[in-house]
């Protein structure tokens, strides 16, 4: 949630806006050569790739295999540990899946997605299970690495897996005090031959070609996610293609909607808004679910309201939040596979070779 005094870090980006910024001015440059180390903690086997989140001194950590450790912030002593027993029943996907971006407190609960698909709410004074729901279906490919978003009594979820199976993507929002399923957006369409869950992916479909569904079509939220209070509207950041080769997922070629695309949909319905593809027919795994930001900014004299990401493809875009127009693209890295994005069409202008339909070899950059 947003706690704008700045006290507390509630969630991965500590604001709904997932800036990653804290208004707190004790620790600055002149004052940062004071820090040494007060205690240390033990977080015990397995990956660990998030930062701790901190709510009214306390820290809580995300670790291992779908681990939570509470801990006081001031003496580093731990007060209650919260086993999701993956080892269990997580099978191949201790495998595929690799950490824990981030958790996320709200209301005196903390949330977090597990290796094989679940979705808990623990209690933040005694580490004990209030609820858990599974999110994926049983046998498919989904695992969750990262963080939940929370507001107003919603908590969202995606998943990785378009990497390593058939995979479709979605998002789902739960309510935060039972786990009821509130709404799914799916980022690809699904089985043409079956009617379409809204005007969406019936949109989407027609930018595919082939038969995708039966490989999944990829899309998956594994990361991005901001919420803007005002418009009521949460933002998406979608993953790559499954398989990530469009001659096989798509061989006739197409925009493949939604992959690696910023999806706008409603908070409180999941209902599509608007939509900006960053890599039209990605076959490269230049995906858009790196971190997002929203930010109000003035730009040639204007006050506009944006989100803004910097994904694997080496361009950094500023895009207009309220109808998803592309605002600027510039390279913040080596880049060779496009000369540049088009402004009027928003689209990559390609290297002729970067798709490497000749055969030639070619050397990509960012790879």
């Amino acid at each position: 949630s947003d706690r704008s005094d700045g006290k507390d870090w509630p969630g991965y980006g500590r604001s709904f806006g997932e800036q990653h910024f804290s208004p707190l001015a004790q620790i600055d440059a002149t004052t940062v050569n004071q820090l040494g180390l007060a205690w240390s903690l033990d977080l015990g086997p397995g990956p660990s790739v998030t930062q701790p989140i901190a709510v009214d001194g306390k820290l809580y950590f995300a670790h291992g295999y779908s681990e939570i450790l509470a801990v006081d912030a001031l003496t580093g002593r731990q007060l209650w540990k919260y086993d999701a027993k993956v080892t269990e029943v997580a099978g191949a996907k201790m495998r595929m899946s690799w950490g824990m971006r981030g958790i996320a407190w709200y209301n005196g609960r903390i949330y977090f997605g597990t290796t094989d698909g679940r979705l808990i709410a623990i209690d933040a004074r005694t580490g004990k299970r209030a609820w858990s729901v599974v999110t994926n279906e049983e046998g498919d490919s989904r695992y969750i690495t990262g963080a939940p978003r929370i507001f107003h009594n919603i908590v969202l979820i995606g998943h990785g897996g378009a990497d390593v199976g058939p995979t479709r993507g979605y998002v789902t929002a739960y309510d935060t005090s039972s786990g009821k399923q509130l709404w799914r957006f799916y980022t690809v369409p699904g089985d043409p031959s079956k009617p379409f869950e809204n005007k969406a992916m019936e949109m989407a479909a027609k930018t595919w070609t082939g038969e995708w569904w039966k490989l999944g079509g990829g899309g998956t939220v594994w990361n991005a996610m901001a919420y803007d209070e005002e418009s009521d509207t949460v933002y998406l950041g979608t993953g790559n293609g499954s398989p990530w080769n469009q001659k096989a997922r798509s061989p006739g070629g197409g925009d493949n909607l939604f992959l690696c695309s910023i999806v706008a949909v409603d908070a409180k319905t999941g209902a599509y808004k608007w939509h900006y593809q960053i890599n039209p027919g990605d076959t490269w795994d230049y995906n858009a679910a790196m971190d997002i930001q929203l930010a109000d900014l003035t730009i040639d004299g204007s006050p506009r309201k944006v989100v803004m990401t910097a994904p694997k493809n080496g361009f950094f875009y500023v895009i207009d939040r309220t109808n998803g127009k592309l605002i600027s693209a510039e390279p913040h890295a080596k880049v060779n596979w496009a000369s540049k994005i088009d402004l009027e069409t928003g689209r990559p202008v390609e290297h002729p070779d970067a798709r490497f339909r000749d055969g030639k070899s070619f050397v990509m950059w960012p790879s």
